[in-house]
């Protein structure tokens, strides 16, 4: 099987699992940097691992769970088997299922999968962005009537909180959404015009950068400096009309 097709049947493999736990009474676990995690993370990320290792049993992997699973391999898939478990638990359907494909360092498969509303989320390297099949690109709104989110990490709050109080000074309207994986494939399907990340991990984005790259969209670092992957936990994904914009409101940070 392609890796496209392997990514695509084990996300949609972890769908189905953490919806079956959807709106349920679940437990929760606090974690070290006091993130929750759930049987339905855990589950979804077994269910995820089996099916790359029944295919590619030579590839590392990164998973949010269980950590780094190294060989010697050009390839290594990322992992985040329930991104947005906070909204998860608390019966808010943001949430999705996030894998990426790396060779060498570099996304070349992303698939994001949000169960509530089976929104499929797919790109290749070279080859675009598709969203339940059909193509997409990144919207043209210009800062008249664009809607940017944020998805920050633990130590990022006083900068979250700053950006988030400046936006409407650039911008027509703001959102939170806690969903870091939807935040990337929102933008990359033209629903929303961009999205600052601000100290998150690689599982958090690996797929959603490769989406809002092949569907058109511009990312940069705070400076607007070219974005390397891995390189750099700060950067703003966008459609490209409104990055000066968020560049220059990156500048009030303070």
């Amino acid at each position: 099987m392609e890796l496209l097709d392997v990514a695509t049947t084990a996300a949609r493999k972890a769908g189905e699992i953490v919806s079956r736990y959807f709106e349920t009474s679940i437990a929760r676990e606090v974690k070290d940097d006091k993130s929750f995690v759930t049987i339905a993370d855990k589950e979804a990320e077994t269910a995820i691992i089996g099916e790359i290792k029944k295919h590619f049993p030579e590839h590392s992997i990164l998973s949010e769970e269980s950590g780094a699973e190294t060989q010697d391999s050009p390839y290594q898939w990322i992992i985040d088997p329930l991104d947005g478990t906070a909204n998860f638990i608390n019966g808010i359907p943001l949430f999705a299922v996030s894998i990426a494909v790396l060779k060498d360092g570099v996304p070349v498969v992303g698939v994001i999968y949000q169960p509530v509303g089976d929104s499929l989320y797919t790109a290749e390297r070279g080859r675009g962005t598709a969203w339940n099949g059909k193509k997409v690109k990144v919207s043209d709104g210009t800062t008249e009537h664009a809607v940017i989110t944020f998805s920050p990490g633990k130590k990022a709050k006083k900068h979250l909180n700053q950006l988030f109080g400046n936006a409407e000074d650039f911008v027509k309207s703001k959102r939170y959404l806690g969903c870091a994986a939807l935040d990337l494939a929102y933008v990359a399907r033209g629903g929303t015009e961009g999205v600052f990340f601000l100290g998150l991990n690689k599982w958090d984005y690996a797929a959603g950068v490769l989406l809002v790259e092949e569907a058109g969209g511009s990312i940069t670092d705070f400076a607007g400096k070219p974005w390397v992957f891995g390189a750099n936990d700060y950067f703003i994904a966008s459609n490209g009309v409104v990055h000066p914009a968020l560049l220059t409101l990156a500048k009030t940070i303070r």
